[in-house]
C-alpha cells in the first residue's frame, strides 16, 4: 500500500511542478503545453475576428469565458488531480505483468520518425472517433457528453468544453491504442498534440473552412457544426463524429453536410433547462433521473 501512496504523491507533485514550470517558461518550448494551448487559442481567435463565418456572432460570444475556463481546467487542473490515480493504475497492471509491450500488435521502432508519428496520429484518432460514437450511443455516457453539446454559439474554445468524465473513458482507450504500437517513442508525441489542438480549435471556430478535396480526410468547421446540430437526421443519435480526421465518418457512413450556411441551430432537445454554470454542468450527469 505504501508504494501506491508514494506513487500517487510523486505523480501528483510531479504534474503540479511541470505545470508550474510550463507557466514560468522553465520547460523546453516545444513541450510547453500551457503556452502552446494559449498561443494556438489566440491565433484561431484572431482568425475568427478577421474572417467571421457567422458575421452577426459577437467576438466575445455566448459562454466564451466559461469555455476558456473549461480549456485550462480540462487540460491542466484535471490532469493534476487524476495523474496520481493513473500512476496507481499502471502499478496495478504491472503486478499482473501487463506492461506497455504486452499488447503490442506491430513494432514500428525501425520505421522513420515521421511514419511512426503518422501511425500514432491515425490510431489515436480512430480510437477517439470510436469513443465519440459511444458517448452518443449510450444514454449513461451521453449524460456527460451533453456538456460539450450545450454550446449555443460555436467558437474555438468550445473545443475543450467537456465533462471531466470523458477523460475517464478517453484516456484508457487512448493508452490502449498506444500500447498496440511497439517501439514508439512518445518523446515526439508533442508534435501530434499541437496538431490535434489546432485542428480541434479550427473545427469549432467561427471560420468557414472546408479544405476542398481534403475534406474527405480532415474534419472541418462546416462538417463539425452539423455534429452539434439541434435537429439530427431521423433515426440517428449523431453524425460527423470525426475528431481530427473526417475519414472515419465517410468510411462508416456517418457523414452529413446538407448545406454550409453556418446558420443551423445547435444544441439538443431540453438544452433550455440544462445548467449554464460549470458546477451545475459537471454535477448533471451524476443526478438520478437525468437523461
Amino acid at each position: 500500500m505504501e508504494k501506491y501512496i508514494q506513487a500517487f504523491v510523486n505523480a501528483f507533485s510531479g504534474t503540479v511542478d511541470w505545470t508550474w514550470k510550463s507557466i514560468i517558461f522553465e520547460v523546453p518550448w516545444y513541450t510547453n503545453y500551457f503556452w502552446g494551448l494559449t498561443a494556438i487559442s489566440v491565433l484561431v481567435w484572431l482568425l475568427e475576428i478577421a474572417f467571421p463565418w457567422r458575421k452577426n456572432q459577437s467576438i466575445i460570444r455566448k459562454d466564451f469565458w466559461l469555455d476558456a475556463f473549461y480549456m485550462y481546467f480540462n487540460f491542466f487542473a484535471f490532469s493534476i488531480v487524476i495523474s496520481g490515480f493513473y500512476k496507481i493504475l499502471g502499478l496495478f497492471f504491472n503486478e499482473f505483468n501487463v506492461t506497455a509491450g504486452s499488447l503490442t500488435l506491430f513494432d514500428i521502432k525501425a520505421w522513420p520518425m515521421w511514419l511512426q508519428l503518422l501511425v500514432f496520429f491515425i490510431i489515436l484518432d480512430f480510437v477517439q472517433w470510436f469513443t465519440h460514437v459511444l458517448l452518443h450511443k449510450y444514454p449513461f455516457l451521453w449524460k456527460f457528453h451533453k456538456v460539450h453539446h450545450s454550446v449555443k454559439e460555436m467558437g474555438f474554445a468550445a473545443h475543450l468544453r467537456y465533462h471531466w468524465m470523458e477523460n475517464v473513458l478517453y484516456k484508457p482507450l487512448k493508452t490502449f491504442g498506444v500500447m498496440i504500437i511497439g517501439g514508439f517513442e512518445p518523446e515526439q508525441a508533442y508534435i501530434i498534440h499541437f496538431i490535434t489542438i489546432a485542428i480541434g480549435h479550427l473545427n469549432h471556430s467561427n471560420v468557414k473552412i472546408t479544405w476542398g478535396p481534403l475534406k474527405y480526410i480532415f474534419n472541418n468547421p462546416v462538417m463539425h457544426l452539423y455534429h452539434h446540430a439541434y435537429t439530427l437526421p431521423k433515426g440517428s443519435y449523431g453524425v460527423n463524429y470525426g475528431i481530427s480526421l473526417s475519414l472515419w465518418d465517410y468510411i462508416f457512413k456517418t457523414n452529413y453536410i446538407p448545406e454550409d450556411s453556418g446558420t443551423v441551430e445547435i444544441g439538443f432537445e431540453g438544452d433550455n433547462v440544462f445548467p449554464h454554470d460549470f458546477i451545475g454542468q459537471n454535477l448533471y450527469g451524476f443526478k438520478k433521473g437525468q437523461k
